[in-house]
């Protein structure tokens, strides 16, 4: 049996995923591969840099910290700044750099790592995903993570990436064909709400980013081999203030979001030890 960690994207939202890391730790599951997007690319470098208990508090600490805080905590007239310098994005990368090299170190390579890690992000000039999983890290991961007009691309190897949620939301094909037989999906939430129609105009662009995050994910889970086995963590459902546009800066959440992630998670492993 090779054990595969799915953590899917979701930007703030991604708090989660550390909860879902604690009921798995404390269930005695251990990864053999890890494949992450966006968020999902940050936490789980984290983890295959370190697949053990003392990742989850390391993980807390860092979105908690003023670090986490600041990749988007500029004030919108200083981000109106930038946006009318660069023309394209609102936020500075480099506290985002930092915040993952403080988690990696800044020399990290996909080979230093204890866990096999590979990271989606979108290439620009091809329309079409790339798989990072050798060579420098803290790029990849960035590239995984640079969401567009938040961040600028990133480049590398002549090509412009931005967010690989754009591309591959939740993973879990890749795991698969990298090798995984029994699959955790680390998700945020969002493929357990329901979608309807938009109603004004700031629901457009939601609800169809939304169908393009979520269709692939529902095609491979339904199209999954026989012999694979597939858990999807529950989140522990929605934080007040999600639905609100700032939502994407908000960290204030992240403490209820572990816990109610945690709690919802580590029901479900119990459930799925006793059967």
């Amino acid at each position: 049996m090779t054990v595969g960690f799915v953590l899917g994207g979701g930007g703030v939202r991604g708090a989660v995923e550390i909860g879902m890391l604690q009921a798995l730790f404390e269930a005695g599951i251990q990864p053999d591969l890890i494949v992450g997007t966006s968020i999902g690319a940050i936490n789980g470098a984290a983890v295959a840099a370190d697949p053990s208990m003392a990742v989850v508090e390391r993980l807390t600490d860092a979105w908690a910290s003023p670090a986490a805080s600041a990749v988007y905590g500029d004030s919108w007239m200083r981000q109106l700044q930038r946006l009318a310098t660069s023309r394209i994005h609102l936020n500075d990368p480099e506290p985002l750099r930092e915040l993952i090299a403080a988690m990696v170190g800044h020399d990290a390579r996909f080979e230093d790592l204890r866990v096999p890690l590979a990271v989606c992000a979108a290439s620009i000039e091809r329309a079409a995903e790339r798989w990072f999983d050798q060579g420098p890290l803290i790029d990849a991961v960035l590239a995984s993570a640079s969401v567009p007009a938040a961040l600028p691309p990133t480049w590398i190897d002549g090509e412009h990436f931005v967010d690989g949620g754009l591309v591959n939301s939740i993973p879990l094909g890749e795991a698969i064909t990298r090798g995984a037989t029994e699959v955790y999906v680390l998700q945020v939430g969002r493929i357990e709400e329901p979608l309807a129609a938009p109603r004004k105009p700031s629901d457009v662009a939601r609800v169809s980013f939304e169908i393009a995050r979520r269709h692939r994910f529902a095609r491979e889970r339904a199209q999954v081999p026989a012999g694979v086995v597939v858990h999807v963590l529950p989140y522990g459902g929605r934080q007040p203030g999600d639905s609100r546009p700032g939502a994407y800066r908000r960290m204030d959440a992240t403490h209820a979001r572990i816990a109610a992630a945690y709690e919802a998670s580590a029901a479900y492993l119990a459930l799925r030890g006793r059967s």
